[in-house]
């Protein structure tokens, strides 16, 4: 867990008959991160020929994609880790399969054709309520007016008469476009109609009338009708609204048991197209010459005794296997090979390594980060938001995403994980500030963070203003950058660079610099800013060290030359260039390490603001009270919301700002981000 996992390379050679039940093998385990024999060369071996695997992989993967879409548009959805064994390898007709989706598609597009008319139809409807509802109040409609303020409208509004015996045929006729039709009236053989429609089926609606033979007219003004029309044709439009939604939804019903009917027959062959997709991608990693095959890839060292064992027995002993060490790997394909790196820690370090992927990956055989980042992160974190109650609510929230997303995305479910320690270390914080929602509910187990703010006691005698919380996170960060330092010692010791190790403003140099700027600075403040320590400790502090490290230009050019690497001729101006830098480099040391050491004090700054903003909303709720100091309706009202608003605007603030500070003031004193993620063919999760 303190470093990346260790790799092994493997170069193996198989006879051509064994190469099937090899890659079953390799499949099985799922443990190997191919990498091409071409690539070891250089690509200049002519005896190599790429292996034609027997089936398109392209074609298998068209297919299973085609079977997540499907599948995935389902109410159930569809997910990728859905069970897939070795066990489900077995012969593939994608002919078969394909002709099958083919049928599937056809049906499922036929029912997705009418949920998408009906839909169309609904927004039609909707726009039509939205333009009538812009007409005046139904007591001023007339056949003249509606026809007169529909011009410039989407609908086509029509009042008049038609035959009666016509009425029955043109309503059925209608129901074909989006459409209201009401009757106002009967006269002898005539009925007085209401027809809305949209104006682009017009000619169509108009053809219909005529057939009805419809005549224009004005409503009758003393009509019963006319009191309610338009209500009434609103009322009808939210009724075909109403009546479409229940056929949307018949038809949604009849989709997922159009699915469900077929969902065996999708997951069996999804399986088979995802075991039959890896087997023939691993054999595309594969080269032949007449008689035998030949792959490469990396695992970790620990797998080796199981993958060689696995291999030896499905290719009956007649196989060859070489392994190598990385540092031999490197050396001889001068770096084109890269190491790939594995992170490996336990479950409940998950969310951190992901912070850490996110930045990049470390370089192999580096220190992992992740258990540090983990405690540094909560440490920041509950100091800027330091409240039991808040981070009660976190937990809370933190348990909510975990269930909610317990069968969605990975990353959204570590995030979850990352709010719930997040709330955990408030809590922890919150008892030691005894701060609970904003008020001291027991007392502080260090000190009051609000009595400090409100400018009273902390009841602890170490801690009297704000400026020891300053200087609480400025001790903090000097742990962090410290730890940072020795990091990066350790990784260089790993590398054996001496030469970084020594003069880098991360090496021992810095480091000795730095500690020595420590020991100044509180020696300086400690004599009322009056006072530097004696001129020994300084020479010894500041002087030596930066002597050494203006002769590391001409110790590099020795170290290269006795390793018969070509360098410059010292002249003038190499002497200029080795002077500028190293004033440069000073200049670095002094202002970077104070700068670094300086940006902790945003870990006081917001666990200040944290605090200003809880004591001003419970001020705001006293004034909202009564004469007498109780609270009122709006005084809770006001706690709430001032609480909602700092648990989201701090919480997001100290998430950020934890990170920030792991990734520009630790990660920046040791952290090498060259790595490429350990990527196996494999159908087992755990990778």
């Amino acid at each position: 867990m303190m470093f990346t996992s260790n790799m092994t390379y493997l170069t193996a050679v198989v006879l051509k008959k064994d190469a099937d039940a090899v890659t079953k093998e390799l499949l099985k385990q799922g443990v190997l991160d191919f990498v091409r024999v071409s690539e070891l060369s250089g690509g200049s071996d002519s005896r190599l020929k790429s292996v034609q695997v027997a089936v398109s992989t392209a074609r298998i993967t068209e297919n299973r994609r085609r079977i997540e879409m499907i599948m995935g548009a389902g109410r159930a959805g569809f997910r990728k880790d859905s069970s897939a064994s070795i066990d489900d390898l077995k012969p593939l007709n994608l002919d078969d399969i394909e002709k099958k989706l083919g049928e599937i598609a056809t049906a499922s597009q036929k029912i997705r054709e009418q949920q998408r008319t009906v839909q169309q139809e609904i927004h039609k409807y909707e726009d039509m309520i939205r333009q009538l509802s812009l007409y005046g109040s139904s007591e001023s409609i007339s056949a003249q007016g509606l026809r007169k303020s529909s011009e410039y409208s989407f609908l086509t509004i029509k009042t008049g008469t038609m035959r009666s015996d016509a009425v029955s045929t043109f309503e059925q006729k209608l129901k074909a476009y989006p459409s209201v039709s009401l009757i106002t009236g009967t006269q002898q053989d005539r009925t007085s109609m209401l027809v809305i429609s949209l104006r682009k089926d017009g000619k169509q609606v108009q053809y219909l009338l005529d057939a009805a033979a419809w005549m224009d007219s004005e409503i009758p003004i003393a009509s019963n009708s006319q009191q309610n029309i338009k209500e009434e044709a609103l009322k009808d439009m939210q009724n075909q609204i109403a009546l479409l939604k229940e056929q949307q939804a018949s038809l949604g019903r009849q989709y997922e048991t159009f699915i469900d009917d077929r969902r065996e027959w999708f997951q069996s062959n999804w399986s088979l197209l995802t075991v039959n997709e890896l087997f023939y991608r691993i054999q595309s990693y594969f080269s032949a010459t007449d008689r035998t095959m030949l792959f490469s890839g990396w695992l970790p060292s620990e797998l080796k005794s199981s993958l060689e064992s696995g291999l030896y027995k499905a290719a009956g002993e007649r196989c060859f296997l070489e392994w190598h060490d990385p540092v031999d790997i490197t050396e001889d394909t001068k770096g084109r090979v890269a190491v790939p790196v594995q992170l490996k820690n336990p479950g409940f370090l998950k969310p951190f390594e992901m912070l850490v992927e996110n930045f990049s990956l470390p370089e192999y055989g580096t220190i992992d980060p992740t258990p540090f980042v983990a405690v540094f992160y909560l440490m920041m974190f509950g100091l800027m938001f330091g409240d039991a109650g808040h981070g009660l609510v976190l937990v809370i929230l933190g348990f909510i995403g975990k269930f909610v997303f317990k069968k969605s995305r990975e990353s959204s479910l570590k995030l979850s994980s990352l709010i719930l320690y997040c709330g955990l270390s408030a809590i922890v914080t919150g008892v030691l500030f005894g701060s609970y929602f904003g008020h001291p509910l027991f007392p502080p187990l260090w000190f009051n963070y609000h009595a400090i703010i409100a400018g009273h006691s902390s009841e602890n005698p170490g801690i009297k203003s704000i400026y020891d919380i300053l200087l609480i996170t400025i001790y903090f960060g000097i742990a962090v950058l410290g730890t940072g330092l020795i990091l990066n010692w350790v990784n260089l010791l790993r590398k054996k660079n001496w030469m970084k190790l020594v003069f880098d403003k991360a090496g021992l140099l810095g480091g000795w610099m730095y500690s020595t700027g420590i020991y100044t600075g509180f020696y300086f403040a400690e004599h009322q800013y009056k006072t530097l320590p004696g001129q020994a400790v300084l020479l010894a502090g500041f002087g030596i060290p930066a002597l050494i490290l203006l002769f590391k230009e001409p110790v590099f050019l020795i170290l290269s030359k006795k390793s018969g690497v070509e360098t410059d001729k010292i002249s003038l101006s190499f002497l200029l260039n080795m002077l500028m830098e190293w004033i440069v480099e000073l200049l670095e040391v002094f202002s970077g390490y104070l700068a670094n050491t300086l940006s902790f004090m945003r870990v006081a700054g917001l666990g200040i603001a944290h605090v200003s903003l809880m004591i001003a909303f419970f001020q705001m709720a006293q004034m909202a009270g009564g004469a007498g100091g109780e609270y009122s309706l709006w005084s809770y009202l006001i706690l709430f919301v001032g609480n909602v608003l700092v648990i989201a605007l701090e919480g997001l603030s100290a998430g950020i700002q934890s990170l920030r500070l792991n990734y520009y003031e630790f990660f920046s004193k040791y952290f090498t981000g060259s790595g490429r993620a350990y990527s196996p063919v494999t159908i087992n999760k755990r990778f």
